[in-house]
């Protein structure tokens, strides 16, 4: 990341609404947004791959499901946050992963500006391609500020979208399994 670019992007806002940076308060404030952005914006610089690729062999092929793995994002559109919960669930193909990289690979895909359903379907396609299950279906809940605090004012509505990769594409039982478990 080009951190004197974005320093100087601030810069450019906070006169551009017309405040000094030079002000006590502000004059700061390029850093620290600077520094927030490396940490928010953090997943280009990450793959999925590093984390679906440890595997553990099992005997099953039973659904595994993680669900409430809150993320939090920026909007492509606005670069306003838009945050909630991600179920994941998948048919393992003789192996599945530890339960803490289906968050990780969450995080790999939420950390970079977003549309919501583009990252729905980056969450699925990842795990297909790296744990390589039967299926995946993925369902993500968010509320976007840009719909809460600006343009049309709705706090708490809530935005919903679901990816089906696999026999969960293929299987309608599979999918109402699925969203029964979300209940």
């Amino acid at each position: 990341m080009d951190q004197d670019k974005i320093r100087e992007g601030v810069r450019l806002i906070l006169e551009g609404i017309g405040e000094d940076p030079s002000r006590e308060g502000l004059v700061d404030t390029p850093e620290r947004i600077s520094r927030m952005y490396q940490e928010i914006c953090g997943g280009y610089t990450q793959s999925a791959q590093e984390h679906l690729s440890k595997t553990f062999t099992v005997g099953s092929s039973e659904l595994v499901m993680e669900k409430d793995i809150p993320f939090y994002s920026l909007c492509e559109h606005h670069m306003l946050p838009f945050f909630g919960k991600v179920a994941i669930a998948y048919i393992p193909n003789g192996k599945v992963v530890g339960i803490s990289k289906l968050a990780r690979t969450v995080e790999v895909y939420a950390r970079r500006l977003q549309i919501q359903e583009n990252m729905t379907g980056e969450i699925a396609d990842a795990i297909m391609e790296y744990l390589h299950p039967q299926g995946v279906m993925v369902c993500v809940q968010a509320e976007h500020l840009c719909m809460t605090m600006r343009g049309i004012k709705k706090p708490g509505a809530q935005t919903v979208t679901t990816a089906a990769r696999g026999c969960f594409d293929e299987d309608p039982g599979l999918r109402s399994t699925f969203l029964q478990l979300l209940g």
